[in-house]
């Protein structure tokens, strides 16, 4: 079994620590399971290539936007007006 090395702040980690005995687990038992669910939240979105292309259709039908996405010269031209103007990110 591997030993893994976390650095966290104190405060999180005495959270953390209560957390677990509260659940009735170790520390260690507990993040292993917290990572575990975090992996688990990925997995199973898209089980194939037409799974991906429902999402997208599902996107589709309920997009309240424009009926097209505007081509790259028409967002860089928006980009660059919001560039002169200031609005642009500092």
């Amino acid at each position: 079994m591997a030993r893994v090395q976390l650095i966290v702040p104190d405060e999180d980690k005495e959270r953390f620590v209560r957390q677990a005995q509260r659940e009735g687990m170790t520390f260690s038992a507990w993040l292993r399971a917290a990572a575990h669910a975090r992996l688990e939240e990925r997995r199973g979105l898209f089980s194939s290539a037409e799974d991906v292309w429902e999402f997208f259709r599902q996107c589709d039908a309920a997009a309240d936007g424009p009926e097209r996405e505007p081509d790259w010269a028409e967002h860089l031209a928006t980009l660059d007006a919001a560039r002169r103007s200031g609005a642009g990110a500092p």
